[in-house]
């Protein structure tokens, strides 16, 4: 059985770039993922398109168990360790492989929604994500991350008109006040990697922001 090897992976120089999306439900994510990946794809760069959790066969399976409404009395550590399990596949099976390939990876969400979601929204002890952000993706991080930021109420709305709500997506409003905040939070510490795009504007305005946050 062939298996991906993650000796380097964390701490190598990667040719490729890797851009996460973050934000709370309904600002669009999806959307301005799909819009940048289009543009690259019209300049000739090389792109993968992935998501978390999932991202793998296996990653999906995770997935599906932890946004399923059959497990509301999930615990919130095994909530957290399930996502680093699928998110530890995802690196090693295909994102680290693409960067090393000279691909640009798009991801929807990456840790900082577990620092955003299970920590600050569930109120688990940032120790322990740090911790296990070090043992899985070692000094791994995205080259930018675009928070797409709008009140929770605006995000809820758009995403029920979606349909049936997932497990997560059924927390209550103040779960997402301070999911939000956190992200605010997280790129205020550290500038040169986020950058925080209002998401209640138009959908070209957003694309044309994130475009000239990453210089393309």
């Amino acid at each position: 059985m062939n298996t991906v090897s993650d000796k380097k992976d964390g701490l190598e120089p990667y040719k490729g770039k890797f851009i996460t999306f973050e934000g709370i439900e309904g600002v669009g994510k999806t959307t301005q993922l799909n819009l940048l990946a289009d543009y690259l794809k019209n300049k000739h760069i090389p792109i993968l398109v992935t998501r978390e959790p999932g991202g793998t066969a296996l990653g999906n399976e995770i997935r599906a168990l932890l946004l399923s409404n059959q497990y509301q009395n999930m615990s919130y550590m095994t909530e957290i360790l399930m996502m680093f399990a699928a998110r530890a596949q995802h690196l090693t099976e295909i994102i680290y492989p693409a960067l090393r390939a000279g691909t640009y990876v798009l991801c929807d969400r990456f840790t900082d929604s577990t620092y955003a979601y299970q920590g600050a929204g569930r109120g688990l002890d940032t120790a322990i994500i740090q911790q296990l952000e070090q043992l899985v993706q070692k000094t791994f991080r995205p080259n930018y991350t675009i928070i797409l930021d709008a009140p929770p109420h605006v995000g809820l709305d758009r995403a029920k008109q979606r349909g049936h709500l997932d497990r997560i997506e059924q927390e209550k409003l103040d779960f997402f006040e301070r999911v939000r905040q956190a992200y605010v939070d997280r790129a205020n510490q550290l500038p040169e990697q986020y950058c925080v795009i209002d998401a209640t504007q138009s959908i070209d305005v957003i694309h044309h922001n994130i475009i000239k946050t990453i210089c393309l």
